[in-house]
């Protein structure tokens, strides 16, 4: 048989060999580093035997699918110690991800003090060196098997595998784990491991089963990799913006108001108001006209749009349906009620497009799993908007809706963070949509069409569109590596008809029209989690909820202070003044721990001379200035929305 391998060569044997041998003929170097294997594009484990031709790849930690390999079976070894520390505990299930690997056990939750000593039971089992050895079972046997180790959750996936499926387990000393693979041939190939944090998650992701303890770990296989990454998740938790949203008390919780309801406070609130009115100017300079609508409607709204049909779930009702005459239900979107604007009048084709525009607040019973700080929330506030097009008209707008998006994005400074999304009906589950599979076709491809276009870079996820169409859906991933969406941009040539919404064409026919729903910026809540952490707090000076600090040398000059605060204010710059009896240096450590950009130090000579010292996140010491050349400066800085670079080594 004929191997061919990455880099073109190949090696030729008269029978079959296992690709763990193939590697040490390769190299020996090359075999201690192996983590798994690719045959004709398929990964598979480095025990596998082949016996025909094929294209093989030898997959090291360099590799996604090796790293993968390499940290499942760093997984393996967490269950092991934790079998061993706590026998009772039930095995669930326990896969890599991007960042590591974790386990979940039915158990009560781990400490700190508890991942150390299962960490040091790791460790242990490291160094005894075992190998890992597979084997299959028929179905029956597997389930026996799995129900004398008492091992609950194993039982129930094997009892949903498929019936001619492949039913492996893998072995290392004494303990046995169900696993389709692939792993490493030795515990003893792990270098560098570390047990991360644990928390609580449902059994298969539904809140309807039981909470088991989720342990999250990493492992590398060098250890200045491993120290680099803990290194680098000490940095993001100080970005965290869960923590550090509350530590500069932007917002908070309160658990009798309840999970998903976050407060803003004055600094956040402050920050999502500037957000909230310069979105607002942008989009009436670019021809939004604005509505206000209500809160909730009654049930025969969302029977008509169809979300009672297929989103009643993730909605707040009012009321029972069997009992009440009338059943009302929070709001979860905007688009039915502006339908309503739009219909109070004959429209003419000369009227349209026609782009309306609320800042509107909304209602979404997310999953209490879900839940996290802005990002997941029960009631948030967006930049919503529908434009009604005639269909002609459908593709600019639709590209406009897009520069608008990039214009918010370049402006907020995340554009290189975001991915775009083309998100698709799922034509093997057509019940979850309205709308004909031509329709659902045809809006997906002029999307793709656009996209190609404008030259952007997008990927396509098959069941991801709204139940009456097909999005593009911006999105950036959090300090954690989560993904949200932040942006969407909807096509939408089905829901116009559902609501008898038309205009007269030239002719004087009735015409249907098309809607986009779009927001501009997305979720104001989500977007302010999003900025906390991509600034680490040092937001902007346009969006900094204070963005000048007077400290006076001493009470002498408490006048002099205020009047250059007055003179700030009038010219739109927040600004506040440290009045307290503090020592100066004190003032200005505490300053620069509140994230304030300047600080405008003022004594003696600058009372007398018109000036401030001027102290900056970006420079550090400025030196003094003319109070009118320094407020010409930030009013154009904030104006423009620079994004200044800090240079300041002690500030970063």
């Amino acid at each position: 048989m004929k191997i061919t391998l990455k880099d073109g060569s190949s090696k030729v044997y008269d029978e079959k060999k296992a690709i763990i041998d193939i590697a040490k003929d390769i190299s020996e170097g090359l075999a201690r580093v192996a983590c798994a294997a690719t045959v004709d594009g398929k990964v598979v484990d480095l025990r596998t035997e082949i016996d025909t031709d094929c294209e093989l790849n030898i997959l090291t930690f360099n590799d996604e699918e090796g790293k993968a390999a390499y940290r499942h079976t760093a997984s393996h070894v967490l269950a092991e110690a934790v079998k061993r520390l706590y026998p009772d505990v039930k095995l669930a299930i326990g896969p890599s991800i991007d960042t590591g690997f974790y386990y979940d056990f039915d158990c009560p939750s781990f400490d700190r003090e508890a991942l150390d000593k299962i960490e040091k039971e790791m460790k242990k089992i490291i160094k005894e060196g075992h190998k890992l050895e597979r084997f299959t079972l028929p179905r029956e046997e597997a389930i026996k098997f799995m129900e004398e180790k008492d091992e609950p959750y194993k039982v129930e996936l094997i009892k949903d595998l498929p019936e001619d499926a492949v039913i492996s387990f893998y072995s290392q000393g004494e303990f046995t784990d169900l696993c389709a693979g692939p792993h490493l041939m030795s515990t003893k190939e792990i270098k560098a491991f570390k047990l991360i944090s644990s928390s609580g998650a449902y059994w298969r992701g539904s809140e309807k089963n039981k909470m088991l303890t989720r342990v999250y770990g990493t492992a590398f296989n060098k250890k200045a990799d491993l120290d680099e990454y803990l290194a680098y998740l000490e940095d993001i938790k100080k970005r965290d913006h869960n923590k550090l949203g509350r530590e500069m008390e932007l917002f908070t919780t309160v658990d009798v108001i309840g999970q998903g309801l976050p407060l803003l406070m004055p600094k956040g609130e402050k920050i999502v108001r500037t957000l909230q009115r310069w979105i607002e100017d942008e989009e009436e300079k670019r021809g939004y006209v604005r509505t206000k609508t209500p809160l909730m409607a009654k049930s025969d709204l969302y029977k008509i749009s169809g979300h009672w049909d297929h989103y009643k779930e993730g909605m707040f009702v009012l009321g029972d349906e069997e009992v009440d005459k009338e059943v009302f239900a929070l709001r979860p979107m905007t688009c039915p009620f502006q339908y309503y604007v739009y219909k109070a009048s004959q429209k003419s084709y000369r009227d349209l497009p026609l782009r309306y525009g609320e800042t509107s607040t909304l209602f979404r019973n997310e999953d209490s799993g879900e839940m996290h700080g802005l990002t997941r929330v029960r009631q948030f506030t967006i930049s919503e908007g529908h434009l009604i097009v005639r269909p002609d008209q459908m593709d600019e707008e639709f590209k406009g809706c897009l520069a608008l998006a990039k214009y918010c994005l370049q402006t907020l400074g995340v554009e290189e963070d975001v991915t775009y999304r083309l998100s698709k009906w799922d034509p093997n589950n057509k019940e979850k949509y309205i709308g004909t599979e031509e329709v659902w076709n045809d809006t997906q491809d002029r999307i793709r069409k656009i996209l190609t276009e404008l030259d952007i870079k997008f990927t396509e996820e098959e069941g991801e569109a709204a139940f009456y169409g097909p999005k593009v859906d911006i999105q950036a991933k959090n300090v954690y590596g989560k993904e949200d969406t932040m942006i969407t941009i909807q096509w939408d040539a089905i829901l116009a008809e559902q609501f008898d919404m038309y205009y007269i064409d030239q002719n004087g026919e009735k015409v249907r029209p098309y809607i986009i729903h779009r927001t501009s910026m997305g979720c104001y809540e989500r977007t302010l989690a999003w900025l906390i952490e991509k600034y680490a707090g040092l937001f902007p000076t346009w969006l900094c909820p204070e963005q000048v600090r007077v400290l006076p040398i001493s009470e002498k000059y408490h006048e002099y202070a205020n009047k250059v605060a007055d003179t700030l204010r009038d010219n739109g710059v927040s600004v506040t003044v440290d009045e307290r009896a503090e020592k100066i240096g004190y003032k200005i450590r505490n300053t620069r721990l509140d994230r304030v950009p300047y600080m405008l130090v003022v004594g003696e000579k600058e009372a007398a001379d018109g000036l401030v010292s001027v102290r900056s996140r970006y420079l550090g010491d400025e030196g003094q200035k003319k109070l009118d050349d320094f407020v010409d400066a930030i009013c154009k800085e904030i104006r423009t929305k620079e994004i200044k670079k800090i240079e300041v080594e002690e500030n970063k």
